[in-house]
């Protein structure tokens, strides 16, 4: 079997616990570490967006990799984002996940700086001609605001080291070329971002979700994809209407363009799977703020707890 087909099924981008210093809060990544693994989880994915990488120091990422890594012991397989500007820091967080028994790297297109679909490729290909470890590309264009092209993904996909692909764009147009282009290449690995439109990604031939809402409910994402497996489609509706209706009541609280960080950790929070801290420039919802959001996080939570009794029946 090739080393692709461990990367399949729901992989959480996982939030980065931190203190008020902004230091790794080690003890609640390793009760969320558990937490995830507990609720079967196929994989784990740290320094992606939802672990604030753009935010957080290098030596926070640096003590994230070592500490995710030795907790994790191999149970699941560990993903790492690299993404970075500079191609060396890229290239030494690399080195550490190597080291420290990672099992793949995941990198957006470099930001910042403008660039061209055949600068996106050269840069891919001397990234994985550098790195010791599988690579995954990671479309993020409304962040980084530089598009991965479906042509440019097919082109990247020759290289032996590139195996797959993160479609954050929210477009499910663009899901849809992606599963066409890579049809005839089933071990090039296609996952969806957003999870609002999970189920209907892997109808179209996707291999999985990296889903931030997997950090409060993994078993709920877990259901879903192995219902999608089984064929239950009456299932795989219930799980999915369910997944919309927390990221209206976490995601979408108030006119901040990052309620959907701050209401996943305030959530988290509430759980103790974090003490709330956001990197600057974010900032943790006010107290009045918080209330009104827990007051719908126990909806959400009485929500799931209901799906998931009903999908096990």
């Amino acid at each position: 079997m090739s080393l692709t087909h461990t990367f399949q099924g729901i992989f959480p981008p996982m939030i980065t616990p931190l203190n008020p210093d902004f230091s790794l809060d080690v003890s609640h990544t390793e009760k969320l570490i558990e937490h995830l693994i507990e609720g079967g989880v196929h994989g784990i994915f740290i320094i992606g967006t939802t672990g604030e990488s753009a935010s957080i120091s290098m030596d926070v990422k640096s003590d994230l990799i070592r500490l995710t890594c030795k907790q994790v012991a191999g149970r699941v397989p560990v993903l790492v984002g690299i993404t970075e500007s500079s191609f060396v820091q890229s290239l030494d967080l690399a080195a550490v996940a190597f080291e420290s028994g990672a099992s793949a790297l995941v990198a957006a297109t470099p930001f910042y700086i403008n660039i061209d679909q055949d600068e996106v490729v050269n840069y891919y290909q001397k990234l994985a001609d550098a790195v010791k470890l599988p690579l995954f590309l990671y479309d993020m264009p409304s962040h980084t605001k530089v598009k991965i092209e479906v042509e440019s993904a097919v082109k990247l996909s020759a290289h032996p080291n590139i195996i797959g692909l993160k479609d954050s764009t929210g477009d499910k147009a663009n899901f849809a070329a992606l599963c066409e282009a890579f049809k005839d290449q089933p071990d090039f690995r296609l996952f969806i971002g957003p999870e609002e439109i999970l189920a209907e990604t892997l109808e179209m031939g996707g291999h999985g979700g990296v889903s931030g809402g997997g950090n409060l409910f993994p078993k709920l994402y877990v259901s879903l994809y192995e219902a999608f497996q089984k064929q239950e489609s009456d299932k795989v509706q219930n799980l999915q209407e369910t997944i919309l209706f927390l990221s209206k009541n976490i995601y979408q609280n108030g006119t901040y363009k990052s309620s959907y960080l701050k209401g996943l950790k305030a959530a988290l929070a509430f759980e103790d799977l974090c003490d709330g801290t956001l990197a600057l420039p974010l900032y943790a919802y006010a107290e009045p703020e918080q209330e009104a959001l827990r007051e719908r996080f126990a909806t959400v939570k009485d929500r799931v707890e209901q799906a998931l009794l009903e999908v096990s029946a």
